[in-house]
């Protein structure tokens, strides 16, 4: 089959298009998909550098968010059959612990999510367990389908989940231009919150607006904490970060008493200095979020497709673009996702 290989880490040079390597075959628990979409995360870039601890055996198929056809079953699999166009839950698990009968399955001790240790999804075809199946929304094309799991999963899990997100509350959203930006905008309008999101240019300023946000920011060029606390006195309810050390210490500065710091992801480095008086003086959440339980993928999945939340694409490349598509994303010149187009 067609993939995109990483053959060691660092650069996007090392993503190496071949198209003789082996088609996975489905386990009877197991549904072959044949790959129409993929989109690109920034867990794609990190697991290319070999920047995290867990560091997948080489070579190594990259990617976590898919659409497709089912292409085969196995002999067990009873909810989906050969020709339905489907997406999938990235998240990986174990399925019978404790915590993935509760419907934690994220914090099962075995997790992983497509494309970190297991294969992931640039190629012609993944493999993946049953019950992480959905049916695609059927007003969404394959490249849009791909675009949401893993980025409104994880939001998901902050707002809803984690952050108890209210009417009533005061949002702000790093990097609303984000894929991770782009469904926290949409995730919280749709809850009745108050927006506000920060961007780095006029133009995705502009697309921040029409996406939902009430207030747009520019972080390059104003003062984010003094901007907010300009706006209201007593600070916002959550403050929604995936950029990690270079905004962590501002986020708590701008969330009001009792407020929520709801966190994941470290694209600028994974420390921050904090000085945790002001943090039980104030009664202040810091709640980080890993992914999501994967039956919320079901709700948010029938959201698309009633029209509640519209899928942003920037732009698509073709399989052997991934390289091209590495620099795309890791340049900060999209709005929304970037797709890879499988064919």
């Amino acid at each position: 089959m067609k993939a995109v290989l990483l053959t060691d880490f660092g650069g996007p040079e090392n993503l190496k298009y071949v198209e003789d390597f082996p088609t996975p075959e489905p386990k009877e628990n197991e549904v072959l998909i044949k790959v129409k979409a993929v989109a690109l995360n920034h867990l794609d870039i990190w697991v290319r550098m070999g920047a995290l601890a867990v560091k997948p055996r080489l070579p190594h198929i990259l990617g976590s968010d898919v659409s497709g056809v089912v292409e085969k079953v196995g002999s067990l699999v009873k909810s989906v059959k050969e020709g339905d166009e489907v997406i999938v839950a990235p998240g990986l698990s174990c399925g019978v612990c404790r915590d993935c009968q509760i419907g934690k399955d994220n914090h099962c001790k075995d997790y992983d999510i497509l494309g970190l240790k297991s294969k992931g999804c640039y190629a012609e075809y993944v493999v993946v367990p049953e019950r992480n199946v959905i049916r695609k929304p059927k007003n969404l094309s394959f490249e849009e389908a791909a675009s949401f799991p893993l980025t409104y999963l994880t939001v998901w899990n902050a707002l809803v989940d984690k952050g108890n997100i209210k009417p009533y509350h005061r949002v702000l959203i790093w990097a609303g231009s984000s894929g991770t930006g782009v469904a926290a905008i949409q995730v919280a309008k749709s809850f009745g919150a108050f927006v506000i999101a920060t961007a780095g240019s006029n133009e995705k300023m502009k697309k921040c607006k029409e996406l939902g946000a009430d207030v747009v920011i520019n972080h390059y060029e104003e003062d984010v904490v003094k901007r907010v606390r300009d706006l209201f006195k007593e600070g916002v309810d959550i403050v929604v970060d995936h950029v990690g050390e270079a905004t962590f210490w501002k986020s708590v500065q701008m969330l009001r008493k009792g407020g929520k710091l709801v966190f994941f992801g470290t694209t600028t480095g994974g420390k921050a200095g904090i000085d945790i008086r002001y943090l039980f003086v104030r009664e202040i959440e810091l709640l980080g979020v890993y992914m999501g339980s994967r039956a919320h993928l079901f709700k948010i999945a029938e959201l698309f497709e009633r029209g509640v939340y519209k899928p942003v694409v920037d732009k698509v490349f073709s399989l052997k673009e991934a390289p091209e598509a590495h620099r795309y994303l890791e340049a900060s010149k999209h709005f929304g996702k970037v797709v890879l187009k499988v064919e």
